[in-house]
């Protein structure tokens, strides 16, 4: 049955158009109930169980299939995720309503309908000749689509009961709209709040802690004083921003300080890119990445960035006159000149919250329900929840979701969604991290898989099509020991001419991923591995990053290459790109490579090769280097691990290898970066895929400039060669760890190298490699940004065909941010687990003292280095319930005077280091100083894990 509307539109030239829509209603869709004979097994896919042997419910004892409504599936997900809930029709209404509502929502509903277990089942409403409804005049959407649910849900009702006559199967409108509600049972349809449904299942009293609490005046705390003013309505809030009165940015929360937070102004204006919020009431109720509306403060009452720490902690949630006599102590450390523009938020124009992982605080009454959640990322305020099992959940990492944050709450209200662990696991605490950084570490879904080459596997007359076949050269690759995905090979060989050909051969992935499919969107979700202590998430399933696309030696493999005709000055005379099929004749560790370069008896055609790789690649880094190019460096952490409990058993700095091999790869790998680099932004000046490394602004230096100057060296920042010169320069005889410490400074002024789009910006230069252009093209099994590049480029030599993405320079720049974000997250992630078997290592070893270096200078600590561990931390000389020692600080050498002793950056001390397990949550290496010795400040070397207040003779009694 075929129903048309038709409607007559104006076009832009005034004409008038008629416009016709058709819209399909049918006889043969399934109910999805199997046994239905009037459906006779129309359904495909899941369908519910004849019988729903769901948990009893006290409101409909006999059996049921539930019915949500489109606020249900919006914000009771995790209600309906938990393994009790099964048997459920979701209804194309309501899913079409969530899908434009909340994408992620939408994404975890499809995941339930493709889930055997659950019994979830999609019923096309809309194009069912009998569900079927049209808009009544003067009726609007939403309670057009709610009269669609209720039809549904009766014809539901009524269809199900000709399936035999002592069938009792009844479907139950689940919704909390009361109108809803009340209509629904007028109209003889079985309804319940979510809440009444979830309280009658009795024997899952634990489904009621994963409700969200929406009734916000049923969840306020009683006092009911209004701390909050009221956020503007959107539509208040875009009229503002378009005069304005109001800016729009991300609200940006501080980890040091909870009362703090800053806005990043979005668009190009220079002037106040960034604004300051200070004190709860101008906070108002914004969460860290929220994007909000402010209003700037009269210039009289702008502050400075506080240099307070500030963390939470109080528990009791009415005490808001303590936290304005605390935010007081905040303006008054004010130095004039730092004052920064000062806004406080007005309204919340979109919230990005996220299920945060943490634990739970109990509460200290009795019996209790209501209890507040401690987020593990600072920047996120507590939550209160109601549960049930709170006793059971302490000790324990939780995840907990925010429903909402009524004007009259101290904190967010929110409920429990999933118990993760015991906190100091490493399984959890791995999770954990990998969740709070937003890692995707779920294992590849069938829909990925299904996209992967059948095995066995071995290269056709199709796949050499466009291809060059190369497989007779003598290539070899080079790589760490142990290296399993290897996604670069190397050639060099004398031409007839005398010069010299160079090849560098890089794994053909874009063959296996092709663009668009579920295999590619993954790919490009995850945006690169990330590789944790003993732990890697891969970017691509493994059987293209350690088997098809690893360039292992004997074996036809697919490439991309890069081959440049060179003479023995390495200068580059021609060059060309092809894809290829190869056959590495040798996968060499950095050591075996540099082994034959180095022999004097081998002379075979692979050590040759290296020979002419090797002679080049140490002209081509003097080029750079003259060029200016950076060489910096950052403390990296091994572990060695206790191969059956796999504890730490040492922790050591990883040496940074001299050799000349594994700078020879890396002259090659950024050669051909270069070259890609200009040959895709030739052919492609609006959408090539590049990246950049910005200068550092003069300011950022500033610390570098002062440290050298302490040790009487100078270090020149005008430009990058400037710099380079003046690291290079700066020795000292008596000290030789002190150029690597300059360089780690160094390396903490940089800005941090992006991905963006040619056609969205001007600035291509690469600061740190001193090179006007440059991009990814080396490692595609290891960087989503090298498979589009590879695209780019075969699409540029004509070896492939393009699709619309690739040359929509828009979403290039949102791809780009995304693999910006996924970069740091990694980054970050990474960190994070290293700091956490740091914390294992030091719990097994106890307490020790090592030589540091200083590092920072601030008012009340310094910050050090441990060179054997590679470990950075504080040292605080201020701590509660102690007398504080006299603290000068000096911003300009800089240096900070502790009683009667100066420290400044690079002086070299001994401290102690010891885990404080005191807060579970967020244990944490403490430092404190053993030398030079400050009474009353030094903790002298011999006291062991005791309060150093303790009297002589006890020390002397524990000295034994």
């Amino acid at each position: 049955m075929l129903k048309s509307k038709t409607f007559l539109k104006k076009t832009r030239a005034g004409g008038v158009m008629k416009i016709v829509r058709e819209h399909y209603l049918r006889d043969d869709i399934g109910c999805g109930a199997p046994g239905c004979a009037a459906c006779g097994g129309a359904h495909e896919g899941p369908v519910l169980e004849p019988q729903p042997l769901d948990p009893a419910s006290s409101l409909c004892p006999q059996p049921h299939y539930l019915l949500p409504d489109t606020n249900v599936l919006l914000h009771q997900i995790d209600v309906l995720e938990d393994p009790a809930i099964r048997n459920v029709i979701v209804l194309q209404t309501v899913l079409q309503e969530v899908r434009n509502r909340s994408a992620p929502v939408y994404k975890r509903i499809r995941d339930l309908t493709s889930n055997q277990e659950k019994h979830f089942y999609t019923f096309t409403n809309e194009h069912h000749r009998e569900t079927y409804i049209e808009q009544k005049q003067g009726e609007n959407a939403n309670d057009r689509n709610d009269r669609a649910i209720r039809v549904a849900a009766k014809w539901y009702n009524e269809h199900l009961k000709k399936m035999s006559a002592e069938n009792e199967l009844q479907v139950i409108l689940i919704t909390n709209d009361r109108k809803n509600k009340e209509k629904a049972i007028e109209e003889g349809i079985p309804a319940f709040t979510c809440e009444e449904y979830v309280k009658s299942l009795t024997a899952n009293p634990e489904l009621i802690d994963r409700l969200a609490c929406l009734s916000e005046e049923g969840n306020e705390i009683e006092s009911g004083k209004i701390i909050f003013s009221e956020h503007l309505p959107l539509s208040k809030l875009q009229q503002g921003i378009k005069s304005g009165t109001y800016l729009q940015g991300t609200f940006r929360a501080s980890r040091e300080n909870y009362l703090e937070a800053t806005v990043w102004v979005h668009g190009d204006a220079e002037e106040n890119k960034e604004i300051i919020l200070q004190g709860l009431k101008n906070l108002n109720r914004a969460i860290h990445e929220d994007i909000v509306a402010v209003e700037l403060l009269p210039k009289n009452q702008w502050v400075a960035p506080s240099s307070v720490v500030l963390q939470d902690e109080g528990q009791n949630e009415d005490d808001v006159e303590k936290e304005e006599e605390t935010e007081r102590i905040l303006k008054t450390a004010v130095n004039e000149k730092m004052l920064k523009p000062t806004g406080r938020v007005v309204g919340i124009i979109k919230r990005n919250w996220r299920p945060y992982c943490g634990m739970l605080s109990k509460s200290d009454i009795k019996e209790s329900r209501r209890h507040l959640f401690t987020p593990a990322e600072k920047r996120i305020p507590r939550i209160r929840i109601e549960t049930r099992q709170a006793s059971a959940l302490e000790g324990r990492r939780i995840i907990v979701a925010i429903d909402g944050w009524p004007r009259n709450s101290r904190y967010p209200n929110g409920h429990f969604v999933k118990n993760l662990g015991e906190v100091g696991d490493k399984e959890t605490e791995t999770e954990v991290l990998l969740l709070e950084h937003d890692v995707p570490h779920q294992p590849f879904s069938q829909a990925v898989l299904s996209f992967l080459p059948k095995m066995p596997w071995s290269i056709t007359e199709k796949d050499m099509k466009n291809r060059e076949d190369l497989r007779h050269l003598c290539v070899c690759s080079v790589d760490p020991p142990g290296c399993t995905d290897i996604d670069d090979a190397l050639h060099c060989r004398e031409l007839e001419n005398g010069n010299l050909e160079v090849g560098v051969h890089i794994a053909d992935v874009s063959h296996f991923i092709r663009p668009g499919n579920a295999l590619d969107q993954e790919s490009a979700r995850r945006g690169q591995p990330v590789y944790l202590v003993k732990k890697r998430i891969d970017m691509v399933p493994e059987l293209l990053s350690s088997n098809l696309c690893s360039l292992r030696c004997n074996v036809d493999r697919l490439a991309f290459s890069c081959i440049w005709e060179m003479n023995h000055n390495a200068e580059i005379l021609k060059t060309r790109f092809t894809k290829s099929a190869i056959n590495s004749k040798a996968s060499l560790t950095y050591a075996e490579a540099q082994m034959r370069i180095d022999s004097a008896t081998m002379n075979d055609d692979i050590t040759i090769s290296l020979r002419g790789l090797n002679k080049l690649a140490k002209i081509l880094k003097k080029r750079r280097i003259e060029k200016g190019a950076l060489t910096l460096s950052s403390p990296e952490v091994r572990f060695h691990m206790d191969s059956e409990t796999h504890d730490p058993i040492d922790l050591q700095t990883k040496e940074l290898s001299g050799r000349e091999t594994n700078s020879m790869v890396e002259e090659f790998m950024l050669l051909a970066n270069i070259s890609v680099a200009k040959k895709i932004h030739e052919e492609f000046s609006e959408h090539a895929l590049l990246r950049k490394h910005p200068a550092p602004p003069p300011s950022n230096y500033e610390i570098l400039v002062k440290a050298a100057k302490s040790k009487n060296l100078e270090v020149k920042t005008d430009t990058a060669k400037a710099l380079a010169d003046s690291l290079d320069q700066a020795d000292s005889a008596t000290f030789p760890y002190l150029n690597t410490l300059l360089r780690i400074l160094a390396t903490r002024c940089m800005m941090q190298a992006v991905y963006f789009c040619s056609g969205m910006d001007n600035d291509f230069h690469h600061y740190g490699l001193a090179s006007p252009i440059y991009t990814h093209f080396t490692s595609p099994i290891r960087r989503y940004a090298d498979i589009i590049v590879h695209r780019l480029l075969a699409v540029a030599i004509g070896a492939d065909c393009t699709y619309p993405e690739l040359t929509d320079k828009h979403k290039l720049a949102d791809l780009c941010k995304n693999l910006n974000f996924r970069h740091k997250m990694a980054q970050y992630a990474q960190r994070a687990s290293v700091a956490f078997h740091t914390q294992l290592f030091f719990k097994s070893k106890g307490i020790v003292s090592e030589e540091a270096y200083i590092l920072f200078v601030k008012k009340n600590a310094i910050v050090v280095l441990i060179p054997k561990y590679g470990l950075e931390g504080t040292v605080f000389f201020e701590e509660k319930d102690k007398p504080k020692p006299r603290l000068i600080y000096d911003d300009e050498i800089p240096s900070l005077k502790i009683e009667n002793t100066v420290f400044h950056i690079f002086d070299k001390v001994k401290v102690k280091i010891m885990l404080d397990s005191s807060n579970l949550q967020h244990q944490k290496i403490r430092m404190s100083l053993v030398e030079p010795q400050i009474p009353g400040i030094s903790i002298p070397t011999n006291t062991s894990n005791m309060d150093i207040s303790e009297p002589e003779k006890k020390k002397k009694k524990l000295e034994k």
